[in-house]
C-alpha cells in the first residue's frame, strides 16, 4: 500500500507538472507577449501566485472532480477498481499534457482529466458509471467560451480603442478612464477572490465581534479601497510617464518591443516567430521611451494578470491531485468517496509545487502560442483579452458552467484581432489550437480506457 501511495504521489506531481507547463499561459501568455513583462518575470510572478492560490484554495475543484464525474455509489463494492482507475487518469492526463505542451497547443486539464474518468468508468462499470449532465454541461461550455469571451474582448478592445488610443490627446483621455478602468478590473478579479481571502475577517467581524453585518461589505469595502488607490497611484505614474514624453519626443518610440537593455532580447530567440522583429539597441535615455499609454496599460496588465494566475491555481489544480485526493482517502477509510471529502494541505502543497516546477521549466512554449503566435499585442490589447477571460470564467461560474481558461483566453485574443484587423490573426496557429480542443476528451478518454484494461488484467 505504501508503495502504491508513493507511486501515485509521484504521477500526481507529474500531471500537476505538465498542468504548469500548459495552463499557466492562460495568465502570462498575453503579458509576455504584449512585452508588459519578460518571461522571466512572467514565470516567477505566476510560479508564486498560483502556489498560493492552489493552496489556499484549491480544494472545492478538488473535491468536485474526486467525486462527481463518476459515480462513485456503483464502486462502493469495489474500492480497488476505483483506485486502479484514479491512477491510470492520472498517468493519461499527463501523457497528453505533456505531449500537447511539446507542440506548443494550449489544452484544457479539466477536459482531459474529465474525459480520462469516464474512459474508465465506462470500461469498469459501463455507460452507466458516467454522470452524462456533467458531460453536456462541459460540452456547452466548451462551445460558448471561447465566443463569449471573444465577444467581451472586443467590446472592451474597441471601446479603448475608440476613447483612447485613437484620440489625438492619448494623455488626456487615458487619465480621464483611469477611475474607470481601476474598478473594472478590480470588480471583476475582486469578485473573484475577495470574497475567498476576507473571509476569515468577516466572520470575526460578525461572529467574534458581534457586528451583524452582510456578508458581502468587507469584500466590497476592500475592492472599492483597492481601486481609489490604484487609480491615485496610475494617475501619479501617468503624470510621469507624461513628463518623461516631453523630455523625449515621441518619434523615438516606433519599437515599443525594445527594452531597457543594451544587448538583450525580450524573449528567447527560439520564441519569437518569423514574423516578429527583435532588435538590439545601445542604452541610451532616448531607447528607454516607449509609448506611456502603452506602457501604463502594462502595468494594468500585470496586475490582472496576478489575479488570473491566483485564481487559476485555485481552480486548476484540482485536475491534478483530485485522483491523489480520492486514493489517500480510500487507504485511510476503506471505501469510496461519496460526497465532500478533506483535502490534507499536503497534497494542495503537492499540487501546487508541481504548478510552479512545471511552468518553470516547460512553460515558455504554450506562453508563445497565445503571447506571440495568433495575433501581435500591445499592453492595451492584453490587458483587454486578460478582463474578458475572467469576465468569462466569473459568468460561467454564476451559470455552474464548468469552463476551460485556455478557450476564453484563445477567444479573447482572436476577439482583439477582430477589432484590429482580421488579417492579423495567425489561422494557422489556430487550425493546430482547435484541433487539440476537439480531441482532448475523446484521446484522454480513449487513452485512460486502454491503459484501465492493461491495468485491470495485470493488478485486479
Amino acid at each position: 500500500m505504501l508503495i502504491t501511495q508513493v507511486v501515485v504521489v509521484l504521477l500526481a506531481f507529474y500531471v500537476a507538472w505538465n498542468l504548469g507547463a500548459n495552463d499557466v499561459a492562460n495568465a502570462m501568455g498575453t503579458s509576455v507577449g504584449s512585452k508588459a513583462v519578460t518571461l522571466k518575470q512572467a514565470l516567477i510572478i505566476a510560479g508564486v501566485l498560483e502556489f498560493t492560490g492552489a493552496v489556499l484554495f484549491g480544494h472545492e475543484v478538488t473535491e468536485t472532480l474526486a467525486t462527481k464525474i463518476a459515480n462513485p455509489a456503483l464502486f462502493a463494492a469495489t474500492p480497488q477498481i476505483f483506485v486502479v482507475g484514479m491512477v491510470t487518469v492520472l498517468i493519461s492526463c499527463g501523457v497528453w499534457l505533456q505531449i500537447a505542451t511539446s507542440r506548443g497547443l494550449p489544452v484544457s486539464s479539466s477536459h482531459a482529466v474529465v474525459g480520462a474518468i469516464a474512459g474508465f468508468s465506462w470500461v469498469a462499470l459501463g455507460v452507466g458509471a458516467i454522470d452524462w449532465s456533467s458531460i453536456g454541461l462541459i460540452t456547452i461550455g466548451w462551445v460558448l467560451t471561447p465566443l463569449i469571451s471573444g465577444a467581451i474582448a472586443a467590446l472592451f478592445y474597441s471601446q479603448i480603442k475608440h476613447w483612447i488610443l485613437d484620440q489625438p490627446n492619448q494623455l488626456v483621455q487615458l487619465q480621464e478612464w483611469i477611475p474607470w478602468l481601476s474598478t473594472l478590473l478590480l470588480g471583476v478579479f475582486g469578485v473573484i477572490v475577495l470574497p475567498s481571502l476576507t473571509e476569515p475577517l468577516t466572520n470575526f467581524v460578525i461572529e467574534q465581534a458581534g457586528f451583524p453585518i452582510p456578508a458581502y461589505d468587507i469584500p466590497l469595502l476592500t475592492g472599492a479601497i483597492a481601486a481609489v488607490g490604484l487609480t491615485i497611484i496610475s494617475w501619479r505614474q501617468l503624470e510621469d510617464l507624461g513628463e518623461v514624453e516631453e523630455k523625449f519626443p515621441p518619434q523615438t518610440q516606433e519599437l515599443p518591443s525594445i527594452q531597457n537593455r543594451s544587448t538583450e532580447r525580450l524573449v528567447p530567440s527560439e520564441l519569437v516567430p518569423s514574423e516578429v522583429q527583435v532588435v538590439e539597441v545601445s542604452r541610451s535615455p532616448k531607447s528607454q521611451i516607449q509609448n506611456p499609454v502603452e506602457r501604463l496599460f502594462g502595468r494594468f496588465q500585470l496586475l490582472s494578470a496576478c489575479f488570473v494566475a491566483f485564481a487559476h491555481g485555485s481552480n486548476d489544480v484540482g485536475n491534478a491531485i483530485a485522483p491523489l485526493a480520492a486514493i489517500v482517502y480510500i487507504n485511510r477509510t476503506g471505501s469510496v468517496p461519496t460526497d465532500g471529502i478533506t483535502i490534507p494541505i499536503w497534497i494542495l502543497i503537492l499540487g501546487g509545487a508541481g504548478i510552479v516546477g512545471g511552468l518553470a521549466v516547460w512553460g515558455k512554449k504554450v506562453i508563445a502560442t497565445i503571447g506571440e503566435n495568433i495575433i501581435a499585442l500591445q499592453p492595451s490589447s492584453g490587458f483587454c483579452a486578460e478582463l474578458a477571460t475572467a469576465t468569462t470564467i466569473l459568468i460561467a461560474s454564476r451559470l455552474g458552467l464548468p469552463v476551460s481558461t485556455s478557450h476564453a483566453l484563445v477567444g479573447g485574443v482572436v476577439g482583439i484581432g477582430l477589432v484590429q484587423n482580421i488579417k492579423s490573426i495567425k489561422f494557422k496557429t489556430l487550425q493546430g489550437i482547435a484541433a487539440a480542443w476537439l480531441i482532448t476528451i475523446p484521446v484522454s478518454a480513449g487513452l485512460c480506457a486502454a491503459i484501465f484494461s492493461i491495468a485491470r488484467i495485470l493488478f485486479l
